[in-house]
């Protein structure tokens, strides 16, 4: 009896252990070109272990102060953005951009409520719409991670193709291929292309907002024409050329035409949901699981179409 009871009292012990360990996201950032910060995230789907960070946000230390690029998915995250960007610089963070309105990309906006927070006019509208609805989302999927996490809108408009902050020019081009208002910006001092979500590479891209796949691919094809010299994609490794777009405009591409093709056939939705993906595609991370989300999302508008 004894030894079940010590047993018993290991066993609490140890789950006191960790449920009082800090939820810590452990963010290092990474730097990839002067001035220019990356916290990188996983290729991953939110889950209570990763706390939602499978995300990239950015930092860029003007001569003035710090322009930080989307703010991730937790007041949490953003605490811990803001204190390890202050271990880099001590210089004020001026202008914080919210690129689109998917939840990963702005709940960490309550860390920065004290600073000038902006956005394309179209994303704080759409943020207003979903912000609720994705934070109770967010709170099923991630838990404890989101604690105290509330919606606060971008606080002022994000207007004009250009931004200027301490020496650095921000060139400011909007998208809709992704989400229906994506804002990519382009460092002109350092040649270093915030892509948002975009671009995703070697993780499966997320269509649930995207208002058609063609007007992705077409968008993705001006963005290729760039001269950037570093590339930020919204998820996944930060590269240096065009093999995200390749992979991107190619799985699209034949998204598009496997989409139409069944829907002219008459398959079913799980019929489509069956069709073997392309070996070329099988080393990016929740291409299957993305495949079917995205059937669920797409295809009964190309059964619309079809008939």
């Amino acid at each position: 009896m004894l030894k079940q009871l010590m047993g018993y009292t290991a066993t609490f012990l140890l789950a006191s252990t960790v449920t009082a360990a800090p939820m810590d996201y452990n963010l290092s950032p990474k730097k990839v070109a002067e001035d220019t910060w990356v916290f990188e995230g996983t290729v991953e789907d939110f889950s209570i272990k990763n706390g939602g960070n499978i995300v990239n946000t950015a930092f860029i230390v003007t001569d003035d102060s710090v322009v930080l690029i989307d703010t991730g998915p937790s007041l949490r995250y953003g605490k811990q953005v803001r204190e390890a960007i202050s271990k880099i610089t001590p210089k004020p963070i001026s202008h914080v951009l919210n690129t689109h309105h998917h939840p990963d990309h702005f709940f960490g906006n309550q860390a920065f409520s004290d600073t000038a927070i902006l956005a394309r006019a179209d994303t704080g509208k759409l943020i207003a719409q979903n912000g609720n609805a994705f934070s109770d989302n967010m709170y099923r999927m991630v838990g404890d991670w989101m604690r105290s996490t509330e919606v606060v809108l971008p606080n002022q408009p994000l207007e004009g193709d250009s931004l200027t902050v301490g020496g650095h020019k921000f060139r400011l081009m909007n998208f809709s291929g992704h989400s229906g208002a994506d804002l990519v910006i382009f460092d002109e001092s350092t040649g270093v292309l915030f892509a948002s979500d975009m671009i995703f590479y070697q993780r499966a891209l997320t269509t649930p907002h995207s208002p058609g796949l063609q007007i992705w691919i077409d968008e993705l094809k001006k963005i290729s024409q760039m001269n950037y010299k570093i590339m930020v994609p919204g998820h996944g490794p930060v590269i240096s050329d065009n093999r995200a777009i390749d992979q991107m405009v190619g799985y699209l591409t034949w998204l598009d035409k496997t989409l139409q093709r069944s829907a002219e056939a008459g398959l079913s939705m799980n019929e489509v949901q069956n069709i073997p993906l392309p070996t070329e595609f099988a080393d990016i991370a929740l291409i299957q699981r993305e495949y079917h989300r995205s059937v669920v999302h797409l295809y009964p508008s190309y059964e619309e179409s079809a008939f």
